[in-house]
């Protein structure tokens, strides 16, 4: 993932405020989960207040998983721990924010299979990032699996969700996320595979 998208550059004013601070990276990333897990929460209620509030619960989510690594570059606290911590809270977050809206949306059009559909989405979205993790570590850390432009990483997509669920297309979400998550992350194996082969 680049360290310059456009979500970097927003928090990187709050993130230089924290280096001047006790806070560190790890507590950002800390509350980075525990605002992801409300998100995910909020979700599972199925409310229309909650989902709106778990859509809020996300974005801050996002916003703290940059500005972790902000402040780790900008105070020289960069540990092989925070590391691990920052990207299990990333599958953490991802996946159960899926699984919520799975369980939200047990009372719609998509009944009970909702939940199943979060859960495939969800643990689709963990075994990507665990690629993503394997095929970084390899390269290298700090170069890409999958390259961004314009100010965009691949990751950001993820910022659909919290547009789509305020929209209230939380169906068309869910059918999107249980065929395309899969679909990709049969790719990135695929892609895994090979590069592990060539090299």
């Amino acid at each position: 993932m680049s360290h310059n998208t456009w979500i970097h550059r927003l928090v990187r004013p709050s993130a230089r405020v924290l280096a001047h601070t006790p806070v560190t990276p790890n507590q950002v990333t800390a509350l980075r989960l525990a605002a992801g897990l409300g998100a995910a929460a909020a979700y599972a209620s199925g409310d229309p207040f909650w989902t709106l509030l778990g859509g809020v619960f996300f974005l801050l989510s996002v916003a703290l998983d940059r500005a972790d690594g902000e402040l780790a570059r900008l105070t020289g606290i960069v540990t092989d721990w925070g590391h691990r911590f920052d990207l299990a809270s990333d599958a953490i977050v991802n996946a159960s924010v899926l699984i919520g809206i799975g369980i939200g949306l047990r009372e719609s059009s998509l009944g009970i299979w909702a939940i199943p559909m979060g859960l495939l989405a969800g643990a689709a979205v963990a075994a990507i990032l665990g690629l993503v993790v394997q095929m970084e570590n390899r390269e290298g850390r700090g170069k890409p699996a999958f390259a961004g432009t314009g100010g965009f990483d691949p990751d950001d997509g993820i910022l659909a969700v919290p547009i789509a669920m305020w929209l209230g297309w939380g169906e068309s979400l869910m059918i999107a996320a249980a065929i395309g998550a899969p679909a990709f992350a049969i790719y990135v194996y695929w892609r895994f595979r090979t590069t592990t082969k060539r090299s």
